[in-house]
């Protein structure tokens, strides 16, 4: 009995295991981060800043550059994740516009310059020193130009309704363009990994990426009520709760047939 049991709850763990995981890796395969350290940008990327001014970004590389991806009217992590990079830029040493830049690129095509220079005007409020007029730049452009930038870093995205899932991460650049780290997370980053990562692109040396959990931003699904890509998340929880409970409801019956049996058999001996 105590083998058989033991069986089924391995099965079911692996079950579980099959129900939680496999449709989770499936969600990911076309979203998150695909680490392009050491390869270059291409230099016909042409982006327009909140001035309207064209701007070819392997141009104007000069320096160590951070380039943040994000959408201006995102609902979830893109704020928190300017506000951690405004928040670094102030705390950290490092000069903005002569140490390094920052370029923030939009990757939906349908946001504008304006929407950019407002953003810019709200960000640039938040860090006390360094030349922000020059230093840190927002970008639009057009929808071949996005899918071309967001390739060749290895940054994917899903559009949802008018919405987009994608992940939320910094990449540092060297001054020729060469992709030299990740900076991944959402709203907090420390000076140090700053200063080490632009030390080192200023160099052209690429480094490892240490933290490699990434955060999602999540569209909400008004018509079905839900955050369409938590779905298999919280139902994969779920099951796994439910299996465990399964699985320990069966374990103490178990024991408590063998107890029983061990002092029925003494009893019926001595009757005997």
């Amino acid at each position: 009995m105590r083998h058989l049991t033991l069986r089924h709850l391995s099965a079911l763990f692996l079950i579980v295991l099959f129900l939680v995981e496999i449709p989770s890796a499936f969600a990911q395969e076309e979203l998150g981060i695909y680490e392009h350290l050491d390869e270059y940008i291409s230099d016909d990327l042409v982006f327009t800043d909140e001035l309207y001014n064209e701007i070819n970004l392997k141009e104007a590389i000069d320096k160590p550059t951070v380039i943040c991806l994000v959408y201006y009217e995102c609902p979830g992590i893109c704020s928190p994740l300017l506000n951690g990079l405004a928040e670094v830029a102030d705390k950290s040493e490092m000069e903005l516009g002569t140490d390094y830049q920052i370029f923030t690129i939009s990757f939906n095509p349908a946001e504008t310059p304006p929407l950019a220079g407002k953003k810019k005007k709200t960000y640039s409020k938040l860090v006390s020193h360094g030349d922000l007029e020059n230093g840190w730049k927002f970008f639009t452009g057009d929808s071949t130009t996005i899918d071309q930038l967001l390739d060749e870093v290895g940054f994917k995205v899903k559009k949802e309704g008018k919405e987009f899932i994608h992940p939320a991460s910094l990449i540092m650049l060297s001054p020729d363009g060469k992709i030299t780290r990740y900076l991944h997370g959402s709203t907090y980053f420390l000076p140090f990994d700053l200063k080490m990562a632009i030390v080192e692109a200023a160099k052209g040396k690429s480094g490892p990426t240490i933290n490699k959990v990434l955060n999602f931003c999540f569209s909400y699904d008004a018509e079905g009520k839900k955050y369409v890509f938590n779905v298999t998340k919280v139902s994969g929880t779920i099951i796994l709760v439910l299996a465990l409970s399964l699985l320990l409801s069966l374990v103490v019956k178990g024991n408590k047939k063998r107890k029983t049996a061990h002092f029925e058999k003494p009893e019926r001996e001595r009757e005997k």
